[in-house]
């Protein structure tokens, strides 16, 4: 039995293939062209156990490519991989064969590889997030502007309805008008954009039965409901609600010994989409929902405002969690009993 293992760079890879002994049998650093790295890999293919790649930014076109060609392929968790400190020397080639290693002895953190349409709709839900990020930036800097010049504050709904066009008639001097419609262009244009994608998503993902199952989740609207769907894929992948609210970010990561602490553990390990969905929906909740600002009080009362928030976003992420797998709706007093 062969092993394989990829490591994965911007323009070029180093494939390594090992066997039973981790000895390695083929190894190559190959630009980043799905035919030459087939070219290395089928001639072993009714061999190998299996191919591991890097989850970097850009494994789509690999992973893909091997998957079409009839290949077993592993996306390994980086994150959650820790080689051993103590090493003097270590390269990509090691980086290949320890990957080949850890697949080898069963013990590789794997990532989860999605259908390519489904995960198509999941970055334009990322791609949504990332416009309304740089909308905030410009928003902001309205905000500033008016502050500076006309000593006042605006609402950021207010600013998101201004157009180029009245700009001018504020009577700004040249340089802060052009500034100011620059900015409100660019808002303008992303305003346009953010309500496309919202569209698209929503005729996408709102017609399935899940959709309708997570808005009925205080704090969770549509918005949410979509970007939570997609960023979990499927449920099933999940073997506890524990696992899954670990998996967004919503539980507490320490080290202890003898009862005292002496550390934190991999905090960036999960999903930062998610992370900021529940926490969102948290902020919602608590103002908008009687049961979880109460939760919410008595949980500040003892700590501080955002570990207080962290744990309401942590009830909803096990009330999703479960809501998912019995395909029931949010029950209140199941929730906040």
């Amino acid at each position: 039995m062969k092993y394989s293992g990829i490591d994965l760079h911007s323009n070029n890879c180093v494939v390594t293939l090992t066997d039973e002994r981790d000895r390695v049998v083929v190894e190559k650093r190959l630009p980043n062209e799905l035919r030459q790295v087939l070219s290395v890999l089928l001639p072993w293919r009714d061999e190998l156990a299996g191919v591991v790649v890097e989850s970097t930014y850009n494994w789509y076109w690999l992973v893909d490519g091997l998957q079409a060609a009839g290949f077993i392929v592993h996306l390994a968790n980086t994150v959650a991989i820790k080689k051993y400190e103590g090493l003097k020397h270590s390269g990509d080639e090691a980086d290949a064969r320890y990957l080949a290693h850890l697949l080898r002895l069963g013990i590789l953190p794997t990532g989860t590889i999605l259908p390519p349409a489904l995960r198509a709709v999941r970055d334009l839900a990322r791609k949504r997030m990332q416009l309304v990020r740089s909308r905030t930036l410009h928003i902001l800097a309205v905000e500033n502007i008016f502050a500076r010049q006309l000593g006042m504050r605006v609402a950021s709904h207010q600013i998101k309805s201004l157009t180029v066009k009245d700009v001018a008639p504020m009577g700004l001097s040249e340089e802060v008008t052009a500034a100011l419609e620059a900015n409100v262009a660019v808002i303008e244009t992303t305003n346009a954009q953010i309500s496309r994608l919202e569209e698209r998503l929503h005729a996408k993902i709102g017609a399935r039965p899940e959709f309708a199952l997570l808005t009925s989740i205080p704090g969770v609207g549509r918005v949410l409901a979509t970007t939570i769907l997609l960023e979990i894929g499927m449920i099933e992948r999940f073997a506890s609600a524990g696992n899954f609210a670990s998996y967004a970010r919503c539980v507490g990561s320490a080290y202890t010994s003898n009862g005292r602490k002496k550390g934190e553990g991999n905090t960036k390990n999960g999903n930062k989409y998610l992370s900021w969905a529940f926490v969102e929906a948290a902020n919602f909740a608590r103002r908008y929902c009687e049961e979880a600002k109460r939760f919410y009080e008595r949980k500040r009362a003892r700590t501080n405002n955002v570990v207080a928030t962290k744990a309401l976003a942590h009830k909803l992420a096990r009330a999703c969690y479960h809501i998912l797998k019995e395909h029931r709706p949010f029950e209140m007093n199941r929730c906040f009993a």
